[in-house]
């Protein structure tokens, strides 16, 4: 291989990873997005009303409830509702997005607790983001693993950015890999996409020049062979990185890496 062609490869590698990222920070940025949050509300039995969402909320054994006030609504599967509306018994991790206006609230549980959490297009910290600051992308954080499935999935507790609250995972295995001369594993859950693995990790760079509590990976399925692909390019924040109104899990214990991994997302300016 050339010289020539090892830039192109190089050039290559670094504008795939841009159009990702930028691709990364439009969602962030989306105007119902994460930074797009207002507040956190815990639910109690006792009905409670918010300055920056409609209704007198509850929750109780029968899941979450709205009294709407008379002049107030929200849309629900593209339908209004008004007076009272019970949205059910919510899932761990799940969330509702009901429509108040131009802002979406919403209405999820996480560790436990059922909570309220406003999403305004206006919020000044959405309106005000100038991007996530990143090491530039360099292949050499790019290296192929070997995914190794538990007998059965384990139940992991981890932390959470909220003082207090844990968050329980299905850890289905983990993953082993060798990075910067080391050997390494990470414990993985469930990504997002279907049969797709999400790490949760710190290194050596935590606090320092990346986000102190945690950083995400997504690796696609593993192939038949175990084979996967983990790109720390790919690193990024958790939301808990930028506000103080999530409840972001931090990693499992053995997911603290003693290498530094400098690559992928840094601490946002946010927290500068």
């Amino acid at each position: 291989m050339t010289v020539q062609d090892v830039a192109a490869d190089v050039d290559a590698f670094a504008q795939t990873w841009r159009e990702w990222h930028s691709g990364h920070e439009d969602r962030l940025a989306d105007p119902h997005g994460f930074l797009a949050v207002t507040s956190l509300h815990w639910l109690h039995e006792e009905p409670q009303r918010f300055p920056d969402a409609p209704g007198a909320w509850s929750t109780g054994p029968d899941g979450v409830r709205v009294v709407l006030a008379e002049g107030e609504e929200l849309i629900v599967d593209g339908a209004a509702v008004h007076g009272e509306y019970s949205f059910g018994v919510i899932g761990e991790r799940a969330s509702l997005f009901p429509v108040s206006g131009d802002a979406v609230i919403e209405v999820a549980k996480r560790g436990g607790h059922d909570i309220v959490r406003p999403r305004h297009p206006e919020n000044p910290l959405r309106l005000a983001y100038n991007g996530t600051p990143a090491y530039e992308p360099d292949s050499r954080w790019a290296v192929t693993g070997r995914y190794v499935a538990f007998d059965h999935p384990r139940p992991t507790t981890v932390g959470a950015a909220v003082e207090g609250l844990q968050h329980v995972y299905d850890a289905p295995g983990r993953v082993e890999f060798d990075l910067a001369g080391h050997s390494l594993s990470l414990t993985v859950f469930e990504g997002h996409a279907p049969g797709s693995l999400l790490a949760l990790f710190t290194d050596a760079t935590s606090g320092v020049s990346t986000y102190a509590a945690n950083r995400s990976l997504q690796i696609d399925p593993p192939a038949a062979d175990g084979t996967v692909w983990l790109d720390f390019n790919r690193a990024v924040n958790l939301p808990c990185a930028y506000t103080d109104l999530a409840t972001c899990p931090l990693p499992p214990a053995e997911n603290r890496l003693q290498v530094a991994v400098e690559t992928g997302e840094k601490i946002p300016h946010e927290r500068r």
